[in-house]
């Protein structure tokens, strides 16, 4: 199934990419800003999502928020790519990889967030902090909860409101992920 696109094919979702007349004035002009950000012709995630108008704009405060909060960027970008690692989810993967570099988590960073626990690194390549957020991020979402000692070595690093938003954190993106995932959400730059 394809949808038309600038003039070109591009593959549809479960529901078909929104425009003005679906998203409303304000959701339009958000998927615009988000699809140049990302150097793409259209953000797939915000003219899909944005066709429920009211819920959109308000979850677009809510995870803007969380990528701006008390967790430094370098940490919430890790726990994402973990996130999207282990969900398989590609499309939070391609966006999320891009502005990880820019937050200092380089290749070789990547590859060991990707390879964590099993490609192992005895703390050359990732910090105890790191190692503490990817712990903590497996057991929440293969879990749903996370154990007292990988609380207790995640407290050690992290505050109490920190702690509250790396919950919200990564259970906002594996939700996302599925979400993606059941709506069958087609990425924006196919080719990377």
């Amino acid at each position: 199934m394809t949808a038309e696109l600038n003039g070109s094919a591009a593959p549809a979702g479960r529901i078909p990419s929104g425009r003005l007349r679906e998203l409303g004035p304000l959701n339009w002009v958000i998927a615009k800003l988000g699809a140049r950000a990302v150097h793409a012709p259209e953000m797939h995630l915000m003219t899909t999502l944005g066709q429920h108008r009211l819920l959109f704009v308000v979850w677009s405060i809510y995870s803007g928020r969380l990528l701006r909060g008390r967790l430094p960027a370098v940490d919430t970008e890790l726990v994402i790519l973990r996130v999207a690692h282990l969900r398989a989810c590609e499309y939070e993967l391609q966006h999320h990889r891009r502005m990880a570099r820019n937050q200092g988590l380089d290749a070789d960073k990547q590859a060991a967030i990707f390879g964590w626990p099993e490609a192992g690194d005895g703390g050359a390549t990732l910090s105890a902090r790191q190692r503490a957020l990817l712990a903590a991020t497996d057991e929440l979402v293969r879990d749903r909860t996370v154990s007292p000692a990988t609380w207790g070595e995640l407290a050690s690093h992290l505050d109490r409101r920190q702690l509250i938003e790396f919950c919200l954190l990564a259970t906002q993106y594996d939700g996302l992920a599925a979400t993606m995932s059941a709506l069958d959400i087609p990425l924006d730059n196919p080719r990377y």
